[in-house]
């Protein structure tokens, strides 16, 4: 039988240690007791968040894993209802969303690494892919980040016209073409470098600039245009 919260110190209990000292001196286990908030009669809140960190069996020291679980997953770990998994789902949900970029200030794009950064933590833990397109001033000032497709776990299908669409709308001049790997690995495959230099074609024809096509996987970047560049001077 786990130790009660009541039984620990108040310096040891997580909501008066957050309080006491601040959220950043609060374990993992602890800062998700207090989302679980109470226990079972056999355990406590921290028990069974000690319980759903066990459940990163890749080991590794972040809590991503906690991300990909879904309502069903949780509601696996004795001690979580379908009311907990709801909520937990929500925190990480909340999370991602407090991860993106502010953009009320105008952003500019210089290079595919200020691209990594304004769409990296939006992008890295989805599951499917993504694409998206940045739709520029002739400044390269962003002007507008469109959704146009939702694929599936490992592949998205769009026409060039998709990518297209919002820039000729908005009278807008460049555009750079972005998407996610969900393997985290970045490297393109033949029908992404395929899409790429149809799309150049077909944006050129409408006096669009395909200014680059930025895959990103978790934490990592790649420019396609940099790729195929360094191959013709091969």
């Amino acid at each position: 039988m786990s130790i009660k919260m009541k039984q620990l110190p108040i310096s040891e209990r997580p909501y008066e240690k957050l309080e006491m000292y601040g959220a950043h001196t609060l374990s993992n286990a602890e800062l998700l007791a207090i989302i679980i908030k109470s226990g079972t009669k056999e355990e406590s809140s921290l028990a069974i968040a000690q319980r759903v960190l066990s459940m990163n069996y890749k080991r590794e020291d972040n809590l991503r894993f906690i991300q990909d679980m879904s309502i069903e997953d949780f509601t696996k770990i004795k001690g979580i209802g379908r009311i907990k998994a709801i909520q937990l789902k929500a925190v990480c949900e909340f999370a991602k969303r407090i991860s993106k970029p502010v953009t009320d200030n105008p952003v500019q794009i210089k290079s595919p690494i200020d691209i990594a950064n304004l769409l990296m933590n939006e992008l890295r833990y989805e599951k499917r892919e993504i694409v998206k397109v940045v739709v520029l001033n002739i400044k390269n000032t962003v002007l507008r980040i469109v959704d146009i497709c939702f694929g599936a776990t490992n592949s998205a299908i769009l026409m060039p016209k998709d990518a297209l669409i919002d820039a000729i709308k908005m009278g807008a001049p460049k555009i750079i073409l972005v998407h996610n790997h969900p393997s985290g690995d970045t490297t393109p495959s033949k029908s992404d470098i395929e899409f790429t230099l149809n799309l150049k074609k077909a944006a050129e024809i409408l006096g669009i600039e395909l200014l680059d096509h930025i895959i990103l996987g978790d934490g990592r970047f790649k420019s396609i245009f940099y790729d195929l560049e360094n191959k013709k001077g091969d």
